[in-house]
């Protein structure tokens, strides 16, 4: 077998087992097709997701049907204004062996899964929001002078009301830099609507299969890195992540007019590893522009940050996005198509 053949039955197989996890979802999840989209991205890049939207728009329901098709240790911690990092983490507890001997023994938070639904996380205080930033990120645990590794694959899938809404505070910056989407769940349409209450008022429950396990979603991580990015194509996302810094070479009147503050290479390695993610599922081994540009958005929009007059204005992070890409052209000077 050659190693384009290979090559070609591995992104084959993504694509099939992607849609049997997406169809096992979309039979309990009704609509919302986008959001389910960038959630399975981002669990198959290795990266965490945020979903914002109101109240009651299932957004707890999709993360804990994710973690009923998946056979992998599940937690779900409910974020309130007295949750305090030790509830998240851990605490170093005294304990006593049989020779009656004290000691302290490091007890497990509920952090301690491979999926974490960390619901309303916005309700908790930042000192509390901030105890998940080294997990996050590094995917381990500090307690007391101790490291304490997570089991892969690990990520978290964290849902927050809008910020305008009563008892919630904005997430850190540093914090919102470690989501790798941030997705927003919009209102259900009259279609999907009619079809949740069909569903929901008969007493009708749908139970989901196991589909996919911790090994799987390993072997598909490496793959969508071994996806090929061509050096113009390449320059491309670096160019789109430069135009969003404000008062740079690069930067794009919108960022100039509406940002504070652009984003960082971390944005550039999101919307990378999600265009391949996309390349896959089109049946495609190299990412294309229009596969960087259907990602950017979710990629970037917590990424970068309003300046005064911009908020003063209500202008949404999308439009000044939306801008930069409109902005931006294909072909760079100085980086050839290979």
């Amino acid at each position: 077998m050659s190693i384009a053949t290979s090559i070609e039955e591995r992104a084959a197989r993504f694509a099939e087992r992607y849609k049997a996890v997406y169809k096992e979802i979309s039979n309990v999840m009704v609509g919302h097709s986008d959001i389910l989209h960038g959630v399975l991205t981002s669990m198959f890049c290795g990266g965490h997701c945020l979903l914002e939207g109101a109240p009651g728009l299932g957004k707890t329901l999709l993360v804990r049907t994710l973690s009923e098709v998946l056979d992998l240790d599940f937690s779900r911690i409910q974020f309130t204004p007295d949750l305090m990092p030790a509830d998240i983490l851990g605490t170093n507890l005294i304990v006593e062996d049989p020779d009656g001997r004290r000691q302290f023994e490091f007890q497990k938070g509920p952090i301690f899964t491979q999926i974490l639904l960390a619901d309303e996380i916005n309700r908790a205080t930042p000192k509390t929001q901030s105890a998940m930033l080294e997990t996050m990120q590094e995917k381990h645990v500090t307690a007391a002078g101790t490291t304490y590794k997570m089991k892969p694959p690990f990520f978290v899938m964290a849902t927050q009301n809008p910020i305008e809404q009563e008892g919630t505070y904005p997430l850190p910056e540093a914090q919102l830099d470690r989501f790798f989407f941030k997705l927003e769940v919009e209102y259900s349409g009259r279609e999907d609507l009619n079809t949740i209450l069909d569903r929901t008022t008969r007493g009708e429950i749908v139970t989901p299969s196991k589909v996919m396990d911790g090994e799987e979603i390993l072997e598909h991580q490496r793959l969508i890195r071994e996806v090929v990015l061509a050096p113009h194509v390449r320059d491309y996302i670096a160019r789109l992540i430069l135009a969003t810094h404000p008062g740079g070479p690069l930067a794009a009147p919108a960022a100039n007019d509406s940002l504070a503050w652009g984003a960082s290479p971390r944005g550039a390695q999101t919307v990378a590893l999600a265009a391949k993610v996309r390349a896959l599922l089109a049946g495609r081994y190299n990412v294309s522009f229009d596969d960087i540009r259907r990602v950017y958005l979710p990629a970037m929009r917590h990424r970068v940050i309003l300046n005064f007059e911009a908020e003063a204005e209500s202008v949404r992070p999308d439009t000044v996005l939306t801008e930069i890409l409109r902005h931006v052209p294909e072909k760079g000077d100085g980086v050839e198509a290979a």
